[in-house]
């Protein structure tokens, strides 16, 4: 027998490598018996063989799993139990395969089979027997003498010769080191202990001489969650004293607080703004809760209180997260001329429970089809590909605009891209289909807007596209154009239109004006005279207005005379007659 460190515990494997086979099937555990810490972290291996070839068809296998229960007459994925949500991860490379287990829970103490499934009608194989997992925690144990007490810890599992050991009081470490707690013990104190390098798997506190004492009980050692989505961190309290205050901490975050030795509460920190929300239940339960997780929210999570002069500070290791992002694997591809052919994979380290649906994005652009893990499709060079699970799929950029008010030309405008991207992302503008410049922060900036920049806009970040924005910029009216028709001579008693228009946003209204009269002559684009007389002659001026300001434009109209015009031109060859006769005359004499 020996051990085996793992990460995140101790693990003890008992036996040895086991076969189970038949003809050309067969699996084979590396250890059937394995004892582990609670809290601490498994790692069950196997390998598996199987003929190359049945029925005239090569032999692929197409799905391998671990399960410890069925549902009527099929295996229950452990992927998909919920009892394991976020907590198992299923590595296979060849023919070799390894089911890790975090944070491990005495649940969890069931024997594991590994089964394997091929692209043959009704083959598959499992191995069994299979590795029978015992899950114990270690105990602090009280023994009594007379008036003294003394504390040891304890485990189901054999340790490894001469360990180390840490313990806690109060939830501060102390410097016994011995499998014995020999230094002073005070009623109403709390005890825990671990192996040295393996705190994360230490016992629960115990309270000594009563019932009630000063402790701190982590929900769970470690829980693993998905970029985007939510998680609630929970623990119960109790003190022998009046609780006067509490709070919720990071240890990471210590370089934001003002002294390094004073946890700082956490929904005080700008990183969680608007994210984290406490929930107090009776019987000393406080929970933790962090929406819209990002991957450096990945840290661990203390709880202490105050009880008059007593401060439970916390050196225990409390709740360890850890935030993870979808990755897209390739898993098959076929090269064309100009595309590639390929079949995508979504994949977590986190393995929630239950048969969820996927979302696949491409170019920022959502697929409205397909909904499984795998993504089969043609790809060009440049194309984009993310994934999401349905429910948590990544929100889009946000864009605003400031001032958020109605725009004005000529005034200073910010368009401002964000997303919630760790480590900060790359933002890109767009007026319809043209890159514009983005300065700091995803901002673009407009020193003095003007009417033609007034458009559809819009953002782009990490390959997702924001909505569109539609930018108005509203401006004066420009100076008026003013027609008249007919365009010839006016003459008297004839009709009249003058026409007025002028680019505006918002759209203008016009009023005319005649010179020397106080009140307007029309209202409206157009303005008509019936029946033009002389006494309609001067200048006109049209005004286009709207709330941002106003410009004029003028006009002279003047009118020729209708009972002028036959006598004038009468008299006008009359006297052409006369000067012409004169002159004959004179020059006959």
């Amino acid at each position: 027998m020996g051990f085996k460190v793992a990460a995140g515990g101790l693990v003890f494997l008992l036996s040895v490598s086991v076969i189970q086979s038949q003809n050309d099937w067969g699996v084979t555990y590396t250890s059937t018996n394995i004892c582990a810490l609670k809290g601490s972290s498994v790692e069950l291996h196997c390998t598996y063989r199987y003929p190359s070839r049945m029925n005239d068809r090569v032999v692929v296998v197409e799905k391998t799993f671990w399960f410890t229960k069925m549902r009527g007459s099929e295996p229950v994925d452990l992927s998909t139990d919920a009892e394991y949500a976020g907590r198992v991860q299923n590595r296979c490379y060849e023919k070799s395969c390894t089911l890790r287990i975090t944070d491990l829970r005495e649940s969890d103490s069931a024997e594991y089979k590994f089964r394997f499934i091929t692209n043959q009608s009704g083959e598959w194989f499992t191995g069994s027997p299979g590795v029978t997992l015992t899950v114990t925690a270690l105990q602090v144990k009280e023994t009594s003498y007379h008036s003294l007490t003394a504390l040891s810890c304890h485990s189901d599992c054999r340790l490894p010769d001469n360990p180390s050991y840490v313990w806690y009081k109060n939830g501060q470490k102390t410097a016994i080191k011995t499998y014995s707690y020999s230094d002073y013990i005070s009623p109403g104190d709390s005890y825990v202990c671990a192996v040295r390098g393996h705190e994360d798997s230490h016992s629960p506190p115990v309270c000594v001489g009563r019932q009630s004492c000063n402790r701190v009980t982590y929900t769970h050692r470690s829980i693993c969650a998905l970029k985007g989505s939510s998680v609630n961190i929970s623990s119960t309290y109790s003190s022998s004293g009046s609780i006067t205050s509490k709070l919720w901490f990071s240890p990471e975050r210590s370089h934001q607080w003002v002294y390094q030795s004073q946890p700082e509460d956490l929904s005080e920190d700008p990183q969680y703004a608007g994210r984290v929300q406490v929930l107090e239940t009776e019987g000393g339960r406080s929970t933790l809760r962090i929406t819209e997780l990002t991957e450096r929210d990945s840290a661990q999570y203390h709880f202490k209180f105050t009880a008059g002069s007593f401060d439970w500070r916390s050196s225990l290791p409390g709740t360890t997260l850890t935030v993870t992002a979808l990755q897209v694997q390739v898993t098959t591809t076929t090269h064309h001329q100009l595309y590639t052919e390929a079949e995508l994979k979504c994949h977590s380290s986190c393995s929630p429970a239950g048969r969820l649906s996927f979302v696949w994005f491409k170019n920022g652009q959502k697929n409205m089809t397909e909904e499984t893990s795998s993504y089969k499709d043609n790809f060009y060079p440049g194309d984009k590909i993310s994934c999401a699970f349905k429910g948590h799929a990544p929100r889009l950029p946000s864009v605003s605009v400031s001032p958020s008010a109605e725009i004005v030309e000529g005034s200073s405008v910010n368009l401002t891209c964000s997303s919630e991207a760790n480590p900060a992302a790359t933002y890109t503008w767009y007026k319809e289909d043209q890159v514009l410049p983005v300065g700091s922060a995803g901002i673009h900036h407009f020193t003095s807007i003007r009417s033609e920049d007034r458009g559809i806009y819009y953002c782009t970040s990490e390959d997702q596209r924001s909505e569109s924005l539609l930018i108005d910029v509203q401006y004066a009216p420009r100076l008026p154009s003013v027609s008249v028709s007919p365009s010839a001579e006016i003459v008297e008693g004839s009709s009249v239109t003058l026409t007025c228009s002028s680019d505006a946003n918002p759209a203008a209204t016009y009023t005319w004006y005649k010179e020397d009269e106080d009140s307007p002559t029309a209202s409206g684009q157009i303005f008509s005279i019936t029946d033009f007389r002389a006494e309609h002659s001067g200048n006109y001026y049209c005004e286009a207005r709207n709330k941002i300001g106003f410009q004029k434009s003028a006009l002279y109209l003047t009118v020729l005379a209708g009972s002028w015009i036959f006598p004038v031109a009468l008299s006008i060859t009359a006297v052409v007659l006369l000067v012409i006769l004169v002159c004959v005359l004179l020059w006959m004499r």
